[in-house]
């Protein structure tokens, strides 16, 4: 995530109107039947073939993901390949010489069920890229696009530059959910285009911003065992994730992947499962609620009750 200072000094952030500028995707996707008025939301039992694009907010994931889906008992769970670059829009993954991370040759061989990628910033036409590739290569496959939660605590363009000190624990609930509104918004809007525009049903959300303002807000409540102060989430002030924070992604990652609910789980080796100081079992509990209850909620995840 540390590239993400210079490089993108000179991006402003995108209201919902921002969609307007996704006009100059660079592939054109094949022709696809008409999407059916309703998504499938059956729970999948059979394991998924999983591919990750993105940076340090990401790619934690994988791992954490593969260790829940074992406890959950999903048989042949692979996690196929990672393309992890510090700080990157998804453009600068596909734009990489030589298909280093093998992504595209992955997606050509129709070896992948899910792919999952993370956008920091909008435009990215990596994005769509992506998504017209593994389509015609795979039309049963899903790709997930992850919402994060705001770096710096503000998405502005002043938040693209290092900031030595930031309180993450001065915002109140209600100025999170406002400050992150328009960013939502712009996710939201554009996996609604993408799929209009392939005629397809395959572009999906997961809400991890959504579950992590509904867990600052347990926390401000007193309601998270463990965790005294929203900054025990983060380890500096960009908001890279603690364990816990970690643990909150990937729940929302297998509530979208397989459509399941993971309360009840076993404790992950991310929160010490195997350690000598495992985390609160109340507080397992707590993130797998609200990673399921984020992806019920959200009419992008495909997740229904």
């Amino acid at each position: 995530m540390s590239g993400i200072i210079g490089r993108f000094g000179r991006m402003v952030v995108l209201s919902a109107t921002l969609l307007a500028a996704t006009c100059g995707f660079v592939r054109t996707a094949p022709a696809q039947p008409t999407p059916a008025k309703s998504q499938a939301t059956a729970p999948i039992t059979q394991g998924q073939r999983v591919y990750s694009v993105g940076h340090s907010f990401h790619v934690f994931m994988p791992n954490i993901l593969r260790d829940i889906a074992q406890a959950a008992d999903i048989k042949d769970h692979a996690q196929v390949g990672l393309s992890s670059i510090g700080g990157s829009r998804v453009i600068q993954h596909w734009d990489l010489a030589d298909d280093k991370f093998k992504s595209k040759e992955a997606l050509k061989a129709g070896k992948v069920d899910v792919l999952t990628l993370a956008p920091i910033f909008l435009p990215d036409d990596g994005i769509e890229n992506f998504v017209a590739l593994a389509l015609e290569h795979n039309p049963k496959i899903r790709i997930t696009v992850q919402e994060f939660w705001l770096t710096f605590e503000a998405l502005t363009p002043h938040a693209l530059k290092r900031q030595e000190t930031v309180d993450h624990n001065a915002l109140t609930v209600e100025e999170l959910r406002q400050r992150h509104a328009p960013y939502f918004q712009s996710i939201d809007d554009h996996v609604k285009l993408l799929n209009e525009k392939h005629h397809t049903n395959a572009v999906y959300v997961v809400p991890v911003g959504q579950a992590v303002i509904a867990l600052r807000e347990k926390i401000l409540a007193g309601q998270a065992p463990g965790l005294k102060t929203q900054g025990e989430l983060f380890t500096d002030p960009i908001g890279h994730a603690t364990p816990p924070l970690q643990a909150l992604v990937a729940y929302c990652h297998f509530a979208v992947t397989y459509r399941r609910s993971p309360v009840g789980l076993p404790t992950p080796a991310v929160l010490g499962a195997r350690s000598k100081n495992p985390a609160d079992p109340a507080l397992v509990k707590l993130l797998q609620e609200l990673a399921w209850q984020a992806a019920l909620e959200h009419p992008l995840s495909g997740v229904k009750q």
